[in-house]
């Protein structure tokens, strides 16, 4: 496996390193274990805790059939030809002892590639919450119980937007444990990991909650909890315990430069564990509203281009043809609330659209022209989305005596090139300027616009031609909120004035 200095997502292979992608998450109905006593800081207290919720914690075994190249690169020991060769040979590559189908070595076997995560019961009659990542694409689910039983599981369902799987065993009477209110976490209380890093299943490792709501660009609907409790290969999927002994999070991915635990580990909350394994449970899969909208973040000089006292919100800046916004939503709308829940930030909207129930109708605050209106609207089922070929912004190649200034931004407009039209994806009655020159020094360029940009619209008014640009730039008595096109993407930035 490829280290890098970024987000590793710590699973641990048997036969070999796999690579795979993050997240996880669960839910289900009442339970009726909980641990004794909560924890309070007496001789033993956490001792009897981990006692109490290790049985429910297992092992989870994935197998993949590799293809005819990675059994090539793979099926040979790497400790072929090195003094360990013997060893390994009779007992076993390290990692926790091999399934019945890793590979004994040997370029033209074909192996089965094992890798090996955690995971923790639910339910008594068998079901498990771990990470998709784990699972994902495994031909084979293996779960080794606290008492060394290995069951066969089957995946209910997964869901790699939160990356969260469902497992079941055909058990009954298991150890198990009970999910928690990560809402009611807070920075600095002590929690506990258990799980099965590197193989050495039942491992314990202790901290406390680091950060709450933590953005790792690991998809818009999930907000992490950050840990200092040591996560490694391996603990993927695993539980995260508060001092009660219920679940608060779903361990999943760390920030490693060199592969290992350096103290900054992420998890699931609990709660979104428990709207995602719910809907896993009945449906297999998990629905999720959809309004339609891109968006961005209000920063402050598109607040202060706005009128806003504050950044808040969510600024709209383009809609899909035909989705559930059209017609109810625009360009330059901010949406301060959705069903009666704030939108803070831009990042909180994707959250509550998506645990929204297609079909139901909702309420939204939206600041537009100046003034809160409230707007109703029925919420869209999100389908997978298609992806959509990159385009390369256009070169500008309009004539220069045809171009407009304005020193006041410190950029050059030119009238739209069919070429620089068709790269921004733009109907030919949709007018703009393409910009060719931007003073790097000039306020136009700290506010992040550039050569290639096509600008439609200026504050209220339309761009049609480069006069038009440099009239409303000219005429702004405050910071202007400037729509771009940029390749197929329409985006909103706030220039302040010089």
């Amino acid at each position: 496996m490829t280290e890098r200095p970024v987000f590793h997502l710590p699973r641990a292979g048997a036969a070999r390193n796999l690579a795979m992608a993050t997240f996880g998450a669960l839910a289900m109905g009442a339970l009726v274990w909980a641990p004794q006593a909560e924890a309070e800081g007496r001789p033993g207290a956490v001792a009897d805790l981990v006692e109490q919720v290790s049985p429910a914690v297992v092992t989870i075994l994935a197998e993949q059939t590799p293809t005819a190249q990675e059994t090539r690169r793979f099926g040979r020991s790497p400790f072929e030809g090195t003094p360990f060769e013997e060893f390994f040979r009779r007992f076993g590559p390290p990692g926790g002892t091999p399934s019945p189908d890793a590979p004994r070595g040997g370029p033209h076997q074909g192996p089965r590639a094992a890798a090996q995560g955690s995971g923790f019961v639910l339910e008594s009659d068998g079901y498990i919450i771990t990470n998709n990542h784990v699972v994902e694409d495994a031909s084979r689910v293996t779960v080794r119980l606290s008492d060394a039983r290995a069951l066969e599981a089957t995946v209910v369902g997964t869901d790699p937007k939160s990356d969260l799987a469902l497992l079941k065993v055909s058990a009954s009477g298991l150890p198990h444990v009970t999910l928690g209110d990560s809402d009611a976490l807070r920075v600095g209380e002590d929690v506990i990991a258990v799980g099965n890093p590197f193989g050495l299943g039942g491992t314990v490792t202790r901290g406390i909650v680091s950060a709450l709501a933590r953005d790792i660009n690991a998809g818009p609907y999930v907000d992490f909890i950050q840990t200092d409790a040591a996560i490694n290969r391996g603990n993927s999927g695993g539980p995260l315990f508060n001092m009660a002994g219920e679940v608060v999070g779903v361990n999943t991915a760390i920030y490693s430069p060199s592969g290992g635990s350096v103290g900054v580990g992420f998890a699931i909350p609990s709660n979104v564990v428990s709207n995602v394994v719910a809907q896993l449970r009945e449906h297999g899969a998990v629905e999720r509203g959809w309004l339609g909208v891109s968006i961005q973040s209000v920063t402050p000089d598109i607040a202060q281009a706005l009128g806003m006292d504050a950044a808040r919100g969510a600024l709209v800046a383009d809609l899909v043809e035909g989705a559930p916004a059209q017609g109810r939503l625009a360009p330059g709308d901010v949406i301060l609330s959705f069903d009666g829940a704030p939108v803070n930030q831009s990042r909180d909207l994707p959250k509550l659209v998506g645990a929204a129930r297609a079909g139901a109708t909702v309420a939204m605050d939206v600041l537009r022209d100046g003034a809160e209106v409230t707007v109703e609207m029925t919420v869209g089922r999100l389908e997978t989305p298609q992806t959509a070929a990159a385009t390369t912004t256009a070169t500008p190649d309009a004539t220069p005596d045809a171009s407009a200034e304005s020193a006041r931004l410190g950029a050059t407009v030119a009238p739209l090139t069919g070429e620089a039209r068709a790269a921004a994806g733009l109907a030919p009655d949709v007018g703009g300027v393409l910009v060719t020159a931007v003073d790097p020094d000039g306020v136009a360029a700290s506010a992040g616009l550039r050569p290639g940009d096509v600008i439609l619209r200026v504050g209220d008014t339309a761009v049609a031609a480069p006069q038009d640009f440099a009239a409303a730039a000219d005429a702004a008595d405050r910071a202007l909120l400037v729509q771009i096109a940029r390749g197929e993407a329409r985006l909103f930035i706030g220039v302040p004035l010089a």
